[in-house]
């Protein structure tokens, strides 16, 4: 029975909707409250969902109009079909207004129901299930329909009558008959050898043999189980904090660095000074997520790009989330995302060589191992039961391929709203400004904390070890447990997982931290088979014939640490110039004898350039040392090398030109204890007497401790390279260092006895200086560790109970709390209330 919804006026102002269906004032009632509403909506979407699945993109902008008619007059056949049911069973069209406007509504918005009746235009599609309608209807919690209510037969007639508009509108039936024109064409390239649809069974099983093991190749793991190691079992999640603009290891480089940067396009605009402290504030007071927080299923964050250092573990967390899905029982699948992973180098690879120009058609036919038909894919996207991950956005090294790659993940967002995007890149040369723009989030992936470090060291031992080695693997553990806490330098490379991993691997013949040294050079070996210049060279047919080995790769390092380390600003930034750079492999491989020396090194540097993880591109004709650690190595090894091989100079220039120059430095602290861990003993413990006997110029420390800042063309650098010296302590502190980097103790002569007295007494004079809490935990920790025997502890026993200084006294009970705290005596001293306070 005819209805008119609550006011002429406002059925009068309802936009074109109700026009194009052909519906009066005077139509049912559904009709013009239903359709009013959505009228309300922007109808080039509504049609838009509406007839995806039947008509192209393409095809559906030739003809707006015809199609927003088709679409209105099929809603309008809908709901005069739902309203037939409901009066043939008797409901009187009051009841029907009250109860079943406001859900039909919620019905008709509903994405999915929009593309299912938007089914009935496809060229084969003669039914509809009216199961799914009743589901639907169901599921939104909508009052109950009559019993005789019947979906099946609304949605026969609902069918009937979209083909009947179909057949008396020239203008839809022609673009519907193209679009089917253009279903047979993709039909046949697919019976042509590409899969018609997913075979989830498959593509699980790819994404396992892909990225389910770990890559161990290089290194040797001769009987151990890693050969069953998987990225699934032994992988840790790390944390992450929000970044937006700021990075802040960008203004950590040079001040020159950053202006070629910046003038070569290579990094956003530099900040302004007060826009800097505003954003390194805004970046710091961020809170730190567990990095599944912002990527996991149920977080807000769709659009998320994550940054991090080399090796950090971005590939590793893409790839984790794919096998995530891939290791579940495909009867747990429905509802899970399905991974789509594009590795964007390899898409580069395809988009330069014309093989495809998008995402959907380098899964359709570019250079994967599972490929994806086109079509299905997009519906698969479109539906929003995906996750796309994109992973090193820096792994793209031509600048322009780069930001063609970063518009085509652009405008794959924009294309797939509702879809989670996730992309990874290294920080440096990164530009957020396009994704930033495009709505994206930013986050900087973190460093293993110490409770994630010992989560990953437990498990690699327990998959590692069987289970016969229980006790071996114990005690592996520990030891790799007890280094980490115990090197402040191994600490932080164990931060990094790639390099994490590593130590747990050679932690099982060498002992660390005394033999990181070897750590370090093994790890240097490993990431060398990287640096494949011979592949490199067989592109020139006139340089096949040198081959240029691991030794050769590690001297040159060596080389160029040593320039970067005692250049006049090696201590303020770990970053040589490409014109040095070149100069020090060419004059390196003339002594080799290679010919053409310079073009070699020209090879060389572009596999720098192009992919290596101990040296790296910085841009602007840069390189730098991923990690400093690796600076400090290779500069100490390079120094021995002058020393104990080349027979450059004696102790006495080691002595007074490397140590007695740099002992107050903390940027040489590293180097000059690698120094002595590498030389026979005997020549440390020269060095020991040597700086036993130094004195601190009273005129230097106060340059050295001065705390400064300089502005740098808008940006702010603050002095964190300088070494506030250990308040005159700096020669001894050093020395004790030295002294825990050799092996056998009683080769360095009778040093270590003065040592121990010299910290002792300075301790307890406080002398020449008032000495601060840090030094003072400093020399006690030194003493504890390095002098172990029952005088240091009734030593440490008397500085608890009777120091004048409090600062020494907490400092003595937190050494005996944690050195002997299994001593019977100690624990009943460390009870008694005066001391319990400290």
């Amino acid at each position: 029975m005819p209805y008119l919804s609550s006011g002429v006026l406002e059925w009068i102002e309802m936009t074109d909707l109700l026009t194009l269906a052909g519906i009066t004032a005077s139509g049912k009632f559904l009709l013009t409250e239903v359709l009013g509403d959505l009228a309300k909506e922007a109808l080039e979407d509504y049609v838009k969902d509406f007839l995806k699945d039947s008509l192209s993109e393409t095809l559906a902008m030739s003809a707006p109009l015809p199609l927003k008619k088709a679409v209105a007059e099929s809603l309008k056949a809908f709901l005069e079909l739902f309203q037939d049911e409901l009066e043939y069973n008797g409901l009187p069209g009051a009841l029907i207004h009250h109860e079943y406007a406001k859900p039909l509504k919620r019905l008709l918005k509903d994405r999915e129901i929009k593309q299912f009746l938007g089914r009935a235009f496809e060229h084969d599609v003669k039914r509809l299930e009216g199961d799914v309608l009743q589901a639907k209807w169901q599921s939104m919690a909508a009052p109950k329909l009559p019993e005789g209510f019947d979906w099946a037969q609304l949605a026969k007639q609902y069918v009937r009558q979209v083909k009947g508009l179909i057949r008396g509108d020239d203008t839809l039936r022609q673009l519907l008959e193209l679009h089917y024109q253009e279903q047979q064409r993709e039909t046949l390239d697919e019976i042509l050898g590409v899969p018609v649809s997913f075979d989830l069974k498959q593509y699980q099983e790819t994404l396992r043999e892909k990225f389910g093991q770990i890559k161990l190749e290089s290194l040797d793991t001769t009987g151990s189980a890693y050969n069953d190691l998987r990225l699934w079992n032994i992988f840790v999640a790390q944390n992450v904090r929000e970044c937006e603009a700021f990075t802040q290891q960008l203004y950590e480089l040079p001040k020159a660095q950053l202006l070629q940067l910046q003038a070569q396009g290579e990094i956003d605009a530099l900040l302004a000074l007060d826009a800097l402290e505003s954003q390194r504030k805004t970046y710091l007071e961020r809170p730190i997520e567990p990095v599944f927080e912002v990527v996991g299923p149920e977080t807000s964050s769709r659009q998320v790009v994550i940054l991090g250092d080399p090796g950090s573990g971005k590939s590793t967390l893409l790839q984790y989330m794919a096998l995530d899905w891939a290791e579940k029982p495909l009867s747990a699948l429905k509802h899970q995302p399905i991974p789509i992973l594009i590795e964007l180098r390899l898409y580069a690879q395809d988009k330069q060589a014309k093989n495809c120009n998008d995402f959907l058609e380098y899964y359709h036919q570019g250079n994967t191992a599972c490929r994806l038909n086109q079509r299905a894919l997009h519906e698969l996207l479109q539906s929003g039961n995906a996750i796309a991950l994109f992973d090193g956005i820096d792994e793209v090294f031509e600048p322009t391929l780069r930001e063609a790659v970063v518009n085509d993940i652009h405008r794959f967002s924009n294309c797939y709203p509702s879809l989670q995007i996730i992309v990874t890149s290294r920080w440096l040369g990164y530009k957020a400004e396009t994704l930033r723009n495009a709505g994206f989030r930013h986050f900087m992936l973190q460093d293993l904390d110490d409770q994630q470090i010992t989560d990953f060291i437990e498990r690699w031992h327990h998959l590692t070890f069987r289970e016969a080695q229980a006790a071996e693997r114990i005690r592996k553990r520990d030891r790799l447990q007890r280094a980490i806490h115990d090197s402040k330098a191994i600490h932080e490379l164990a931060g990094n997982p790639l390099l994490l991993t590593m130590m747990a691997i050679l932690n099982r013949t060498q002992e660390l931290p005394r033999d990181r040294a070897r750590l370090y050079d093994r790890a240097s070996e490993v990431l060398l088979h990287q640096w494949d210049v011979e592949a490199k060279l067989l592109e020139n047919t006139q340089l096949q014939h040198w081959s240029i080995d691991v030794r050769d790769k590690q001297a040159m390092l060596r080389k160029v640490a040593y320039h970067m380390q005692a250049s006049t600003e090696g201590s303020a930034g770990n970053v040589i110039s490409r014109a040095d750079l070149e100069k020090i492999l060419t004059d390196y491989l003339k002594t080799i004898e290679v010919e053409q020396a310079r073009a070699v090194a020209k090879v060389m540097i572009e596999q720098l350039r192009a992919r290596n993880f101990i040296l790296c591109s910085l841009g602007a004709d840069c390189y730098a040392f991923v990690h400093r650690t690796f600076l400090e190595y290779f500069c100490a090894a390079e120094i021995v090398w002058q020393f104990e091989k080349e027979r450059k100079y004696e102790v006495s220039h080691l002595k007074k030109n490397i140590y007695g120059q740099h002992f107050q430095e903390e940027a040489w602290d590293e180097v000059l204890r690698l120094i002595a861990g590498l030389i026979d003993p005997r020549f440390v413990g020269e060095i020991i007497d040597y700086l036993m006997e130094q004195k601190l110029d009273y005129l230097d420390f106060c340059r050295r401790t001065y705390e400064f800042f300089s502005i740098i063309d808008g940006t702010i650098a603050f002095g964190l390279n300088l070494y506030l010296p250990k308040t005159g302590m700096s020669h001894l502190i050093l020395a004790a260092h030295c002294l825990i980097e050799v092996r056998n103790r009683h080769e360095v002569g009778n040093c270590d006895g003065l040592l121990l007295q010299l910290l002792q007494q300075s301790v307890l004079q406080q002398h020449p200086y008032s000495l601060a809490d840090e030094t003072i935990a400093t020399i006690l920790g030194l003493i504890a560790l390095v002098w172990p025997h029952p005088a240091t502890l009734d030593w440490l026993k008397d500085r608890a109970q009777n120091d004048d200084h409090s600062d020494v006294r907490s400092s003595a009970v937190q050494e005996l709390a944690q050195g002997w705290k299994n001593d019977p005596n100690t624990l009943t001293l460390l009870k008694r209330p005066g001391i319990a306070k400290q």
